[in-house]
């Protein structure tokens, strides 16, 4: 039987801390969310794994990201309490909730129902309820509840996310992972007015989400 206490230490000490994950509210809130809730029924004993687990049992793949990566996704968003935060493709709400936990205003969005209602239950049942839990099209975010001060993509995208930026408030964040294989990159955008700052911040894989692949192109 594993003690996922323990298993929760573990997972700051040796994979958030040693990542370079050190902003103290967010290794709490990782310490504090019970990660074994948020993954598909029978797979609890694989919850602190240093991977991404499938997350989604059916229609579109998703991912909870490894805590690595998403230590340090959040950790670069700098949240701060009320802040609002749209998470895009949060799967079974996992991310949600240590966003809650660093006391923000999230709403977090999924493209499939049955994923979102998930998400609610597991949220329901890990304290963390008070997440606005919506269902949409990825790539269009959820422009009723902009603007953002923070948005976290949950996956990697091979395009610019345009519309997710247009939904960020001056000063707003966005992360995700750009690219795929080897070439992938942890990027961060800022909105400054009508600008949009992009910044390469380090080496990560994610799996990609499927609105955010980019479109072959012609071959002649």
């Amino acid at each position: 039987m594993v003690d996922f206490t323990q298993a929760r230490r573990m997972m700051v000490d040796g994979q958030l801390r040693t990542f370079d994950v050190n902003d103290m509210s967010l290794l709490d809130a990782m310490d504090s969310v019970p990660r074994e809730l948020f993954v598909l029924p029978g797979r609890e004993d694989l919850a602190y794994i240093d991977q991404d687990i499938l997350v989604s049992d059916g229609g579109e793949s998703r991912y909870m990201l490894s805590p690595m990566i998403l230590g340090r996704l959040i950790q670069a968003l700098a949240i701060d309490a009320g802040d609002k935060v749209l998470d895009v493709a949060g799967g079974r709400g996992y991310s949600s909730a240590v966003l809650r936990g660093l006391g923000a205003q999230v709403t977090a969005l999924e493209s499939d129902e049955a994923l979102a209602a998930a998400a609610r239950q597991c949220l329901s049942a890990s304290g963390a309820g008070a997440v606005a839990v919506v269902t949409g099209p990825l790539d269009q975010g959820y422009a009723a509840g902009a603007p953002y001060d923070a948005i976290l993509v949950n996956g990697s995208v091979e395009v610019r996310p345009e519309a997710l930026l247009q939904q960020l408030a001056e000063g707003g964040r966005l992360v995700c992972v750009k690219g795929r294989g080897r070439a992938a990159r942890a990027t961060i955008y800022v909105r400054s007015n009508d600008a949009i700052g992009e910044r390469s911040l380090f080496e990560a894989a994610a799996p990609l989400l499927a609105p955010f692949v980019q479109a072959p192109g012609f071959t002649f």
